[in-house]
C-alpha cells in the first residue's frame, strides 16, 4: 500500500515519496504560547500525530519538528501585564501545553525548537535574502520584497489583489511593495530585542518557520503541516522565503493542512464566549475521548464540536473497552497480514480516520462474536494495533472504567442542579437559580444561558 496525502501545493492527492527513502522529514507549526491551548490548538497536534505514528510504522526514520513561537506581540502584553520577563510567560505555558498534549496522547515529537534559540540564524537568512536582492532594510526593518518572487501566491492560489487585502498588510512609507513582508522589525527599549545589523530588533513571525527548518531539517522538508488559517499568509512567506535563501530550491514536497473547529455551528471567539479550553474539556471527559472526538471528521474538512460529540466518543471508546474487558483472559497473537489492511487502506488514503474508525468498530463487534480463543486472541491484538495507530485504546480497561465512573456520576449531579436552575428561573424565583448557579461555580462549573437551552462547561 501507498500512502497519499492531499497536497495543497497541487490540490490534489499524491503518493507520498519522501526525498531520502530512509528519512522522513516533517515539520508542523506549533502555538504561540501565551496562553491556554483551545481544541482548535489541539486539533493539527492530534492530525499530525497520527500522520507521525503512521509514517514511524512504514519508514525506518523520521524525524518530527513542532515548534514553539515564544516571542510575539501578544507574548510581549502578558509579560507587560504581569510586569514579569517574556520567559516567565512562555515557559508556564510551554509546560501547560505540554500536559494539556500529553492528556490528548500526542506524542512528543523529536524536535521542539523555540524561535529565541534561533535568532542568529534567523539573522543569517535575512542577510542572505539580502544579498540575493529578495529582501530590503529601511527605518531599521528588513522586508522581504514579494515581486521578486514569480511563484508568490502558488499555495494559496489567490491573486496580487486578494493577497493584500488577505494579509491586512500594514502601510508603511518605506515599503517598496504593499505586499512585501516584514523579516526583521525594531524594538523599543521596552520590548525583548536582540543585536542585528539593523540595529535592535525582533524576527518578524514568518522567517521563524524557515529558519529553524532550515537548521533542525534542512534546506527541503518533506511534509509541511498546520492548520488552513496558516495557508496564508504564513506559509506563502515561508515558501518565498525558504525558496529564495536557497536559489530556487525545493522548500517543501508536501504540504498538509487540516480544517477548522467551530463549537455548535459558530466559529470560536471570545466575543462568543465559546472559545473552548482543553484544560476545561479535561474536566468534563478523558483526554482519549477529547481525542476520538477530535478524528471522527476527515482532517481536512471543518469539524463542529459540541458536548453531544464528545459524548458519543466517550460511548464509543466504552463500547470498545468493554470489549477489550471482556477479552482479559485472551493473550495477543502474531498477526495476519490481511486482517488490518482495510484500516491501514483507509488511513493510507489521505488519512480517512471515520473509515479508519468504522474499520475499528468492525474488529470490535467481530472480536465480541468470535467464538474460537484463537480467532479471538486474533481480533484483540489486531484491535490493539489499529487503536495505537490512531493513539487510542492505551489505557488498561479496568482503570479506564474505574477513572470514569465518577466522573459520571458528578456529571449527573450537575445536569440535576442545571435542571433544577433552569426550572426556578423560569418560575421566577431567581434567587433560588442565583443560588445554584454560586452552587455550580463552587464546583468549578460555568453555565451559559442560550436560546436552546442552558449549557454548562466544567473548569479546572
Amino acid at each position: 500500500m501507498t500512502l497519499k496525502l492531499t497536497n495543497t501545493l497541487s490540490g490534489e492527492k499524491e503518493a507520498f515519496v519522501p526525498s531520502d527513502p530512509d528519512h522522513v522529514t516533517m515539520y508542523v507549526c506549533g502555538p504561540t504560547v501565551y496562553n491556554y491551548a483551545h481544541i482548535g490548538n489541539a486539533r493539527p497536534a492530534v492530525v499530525f500525530d497520527v500522520l507521525y505514528r503512521l509514517l514511524r510504522r512504514r519508514f525506518s526514520a523520521v524525524t518530527y519538528a513542532r515548534n514553539f513561537t515564544d516571542v510575539d506581540d501578544k507574548i510581549n502584553a502578558a509579560a507587560n501585564a504581569e510586569n514579569v520577563p517574556i520567559s516567565r510567560i512562555t515557559e508556564r505555558y510551554i509546560d501547560i501545553y505540554h500536559d494539556d498534549m500529553s492528556a490528548l496522547g500526542v506524542l512528543s515529537p523529536d524536535l521542539e525548537p523555540r524561535v529565541t534559540e534561533h535568532i542568529p540564524e534567523i539573522i543569517n537568512m535575512a542577510e542572505n535574502l539580502i544579498d540575493k536582492g529578495h529582501a530590503y532594510a529601511a527605518d531599521g526593518h528588513v522586508l522581504f520584497h514579494v515581486p521578486s518572487f514569480a511563484d508568490y501566491g502558488a499555495l494559496s492560489g489567490r491573486d496580487r489583489d486578494e493577497m493584500v487585502a488577505g494579509a491586512r498588510v500594514e502601510v508603511a512609507p518605506y515599503k517598496r511593495d504593499p505586499a512585501d513582508f516584514v523579516l526583521w522589525k525594531p524594538s523599543t527599549p521596552d520590548l525583548p530585542g536582540w543585536e542585528s545589523p539593523w540595529g535592535r530588533g525582533r524576527p518578524g513571525w514568518h522567517i521563524e518557520c524557515s529558519a529553524m527548518i532550515e537548521k533542525r531539517l534542512g534546506r527541503t522538508i518533506d511534509i509541511h503541516g498546520g492548520g488552513q488559517d496558516l495557508i496564508f499568509p504564513h506559509h506563502e512567506n515561508e515558501i518565498a522565503q525558504g525558496t529564495c535563501a536557497h536559489d530556487g530550491q525545493l522548500y517543501c514536497k508536501y504540504w498538509v493542512h487540516n480544517g477548522f473547529v467551530t463549537v455548535e455551528g459558530r466559529k470560536m471567539s471570545k466575543s462568543l464566549g465559546n472559545v473552548l479550553l482543553v484544560r476545561d474539556l479535561l474536566g468534563e471527559a478523558p483526554g482519549e475521548a477529547i481525542r476520538f472526538a477530535l478524528l471522527t471528521a476527515h482532517y481536512r474538512q471543518p469539524l463542529d464540536w459540541s458536548s453531544d460529540g464528545l459524548a458519543q466518543a466517550k460511548r464509543g471508546l466504552d463500547r470498545m473497552y468493554a470489549t477489550l474487558q471482556d477479552m482479559a483472559d485472551v493473550p495477543t497473537a502474531m498477526l495476519p497480514n490481511s486482517i488490518l489492511q482495510p484500516f491501514e487502506a483507509a488511513l493510507e488514503n489521505d488519512l480517512n480516520f471515520p473509515e479508519a474508525i468504522a474499520e475499528i468498530f468492525k474488529l470490535a463487534k467481530a472480536a465480541r462474536k468470535a467464538s474460537s480463543k484463537a480467532e479471538r486472541s486474533v481480533l484483540k491484538t489486531a484491535l490493539l494495533e489499529a487503536g495505537d495507530t490512531l493513539g487510542l485504546l492505551q489505557e488498561d480497561p479496568v482503570a479506564w472504567f474505574q477513572r470514569s465512573q465518577p466522573q459520571a456520576e458528578e456529571s449527573d449531579a450537575i445536569e440535576r442542579l442545571v435542571e433544577a436552575r433552569v426550572k426556578a428561573r423560569a418560575a421566577g424565583d431567581f434567587d433560588e437559580a442565583d443560588r445554584i448557579r454560586d452552587e455550580l461555580t463552587a464546583l468549578g462549573v460555568s453555565i451559559e444561558d442560550r436560546a436552546a437551552g442552558a449549557v454548562w462547561r466544567r473548569h479546572v
